[in-house]
């Protein structure tokens, strides 16, 4: 049996101010380190804020992943020997993107462009994800990242769980009128794949949007880990059994009731999933 003990961060964080905000994250990153964490979870765009009203606006706190951010943030995690998740936005040639970041001892382990974009802060001037949905071995913990948005699209987690994830990481900002998404998706993507999920929100408001909190870690059958309220900053920890995400055949009764996550599929009959899009 192999035990990964890992921590989400809620967190406030202020819109435009990367040096205040990677501080914050250095801070909590050394915190969630001592509750014995090796793998930390950050909101999304934790190090630049969200809710920009253009691309210019939002454009000076963008970063490469090569920046002063991931080598910050790389030399802090090299220190404590843990992983960390990052929510920024990256900058390449004139595209944004949405990005989470995932740093570890050795510096840039990956990075995840967000897909699914929502007509909502800086998501209306970023660039969609352009590169596949993939997983990363920490040296025993397979994570596979998504962001926010990515989560109400299942076949995204899908993809992540038949390469072999046994976590997935939500970075978010759910703002108010998300709360259905809060109480009900999460359990959704871990029990329907039977793997661990964390979905780490942010709290706080910005410009005229306000965010809700309630991060939350679930187990395989998303039974809830650890969850967070709607208004306070707060790290939340939990053990990842990577034995019990790696076995996808739930026996209830011995050949009378029995399931398999991924045996039982039937991905001959899923073709309209590949469907070119439609308007």
């Amino acid at each position: 049996m192999s035990i990964w003990r890992i921590a989400a961060v809620q967190m406030d964080c202020r819109l435009g101010d990367v040096a205040a905000n990677r501080a914050v994250i250095i801070d909590r990153l050394a915190q969630a380190a001592r509750g014995g964490a090796r793998l930390v979870v950050f909101p999304e765009c934790a190090l630049t804020g969200y809710a920009f009203d253009n691309k210019e606006e939002a454009w000076p706190s963008s970063e490469k992943a090569d920046g002063t951010s991931i080598l910050e943030i790389g030399a802090n995690c090299r220190r404590l020997g843990v992983f960390a998740a990052v929510g920024g936005l990256e900058c390449d040639g004139n595209r944004l993107f949405n990005v989470c970041w995932l740093v570890g001892p050795d510096g840039l382990v990956a990075r995840y462009r967000k897909v699914h974009l929502p007509f909502l802060g800086v998501d209306r001037f970023t660039t969609p994800g352009d590169e596949p949905f993939a997983v990363h071995d920490l040296g025993g913990l397979r994570v596979g990242m998504n962001i926010c948005y990515d989560g109400s699209f299942p076949e995204s987690t899908r993809i992540m769980m038949l390469l072999g994830a046994d976590l997935v990481v939500l970075p978010t900002n759910w703002p108010t009128g998300a709360e259905s998404t809060v109480c009900l998706l999460v359990q959704c993507r871990a029990l329907e794949n039977l793997i661990y999920y964390a979905a780490v929100n942010r709290v706080g408001a910005e410009k005229q949007t306000r965010y809700i909190g309630q991060s939350k870690i679930v187990n395989v059958n998303g039974d809830l880990l650890a969850a967070a309220d709607s208004a306070e900053e707060s790290i939340l920890f939990a053990d990842i059994d990577t034995d019990r995400a790696r076995n996808k055949s739930i026996v209830r009764i011995p050949g009378v009731y029995q399931l398999h996550r991924v045996n039982d599929r039937r991905p001959e009959l899923y073709g309209p999933l590949t469907e070119p899009l439609r308007k």
